[in-house]
């Protein structure tokens, strides 16, 4: 793992920290490819329930792509489990549920991370927006899905003058979903995290991909509904969900 993303353990919660201060934390191939192992290794580690992507420094989550890097015409580090990894997470189709905890600006990609969570914690004083317009670009990486998540006239009006709007402004329109001060919001995300962590994990992924298909696809989000139902309720934790409410104890998932 690159010194770029520093990889924490917090109970059931791995912390995820993007670790470029330097260069805003801008999305460089070393980081893509970190993150994307990253996402495989979380789905692949039972230990893990939860996980909270966040940044290093006090202002800035990411800026997006290293344009320097791009002009270049990169570097060609990403492996294809790495790109892999990181689409999932772009997509929102990483099965461990995610956590953003955007301790300051996100803009470009750096917001598209964010709109890969399923959940967001921010600081009052961050910012969220999609430039890529102004750079002869266009948010490629999941932002032009960001009208699933908000009204589409401001998705629209976000994403075709590539102004940013503030943090209040984006927990009004239900872009992110708690508002802290800045020394706060891992705290904050870190709760969230634990909160999400404790519940059963196959009744996890199953909520997550059927919630986000209902927006997209609600066909396809019946026809999965049909089948998740079959395997999440004949599993051992929904066995066990029962039998620890009757006997008024915690359960004790194991995700089978």
């Amino acid at each position: 793992m690159s010194d770029e993303l520093i990889k924490e353990q917090y109970g059931a919660v791995l912390i995820l920290r993007l670790n470029r201060p330097e260069a805003r934390n801008a999305l460089n191939e070393a980081l893509i490819d970190g993150i994307g192992h990253a996402m495989s290794d979380a789905e692949n580690d039972p230990r893990i329930r939860a996980v909270v992507l966040t940044a290093a420094g006090d202002h800035i989550f990411c800026s997006g792509m290293d344009l320097r890097e791009f002009a270049a015409g990169g570097t060609g580090t990403v492996s294809a489990e790495g790109k892999a990894g990181f689409d999932r997470l772009l997509q929102g189709e990483v099965s461990v549920p995610m956590v953003g905890a955007a301790n300051g600006t996100a803009v470009g990609g750096g917001l598209e991370l964010l709109l890969g969570c399923d959940v967001v914690v921010a600081s009052e004083n961050a910012k969220f927006g999609l430039p890529e317009v102004k750079r002869g670009l266009y948010p490629a990486g999941g932002g032009t899905a960001i009208g699933t998540r908000i009204p589409l006239a401001v998705a629209l009006e976000m994403a075709m003058t590539g102004d940013p709007v503030d943090a209040p402004r984006a927990y009004e329109l239900g872009l992110v979903n708690a508002v802290t001060p800045p020394e706060k919001v891992l705290d904050a995300a870190l709760g969230l995290a634990a909160r999400i962590a404790e519940n059963a994990p196959l009744g996890l992924a199953a909520v997550k991909e059927l919630v986000r298909l209902g927006v997209t696809d609600s066909a396809r989000a019946a026809e999965r509904n049909k089948e998740l139902q079959k395997s999440v309720f004949s599993s051992e934790d929904a066995k066990e969900g029962a039998t620890a409410f009757m006997e008024k104890r915690k359960p004790v998932w194991k995700g089978r």
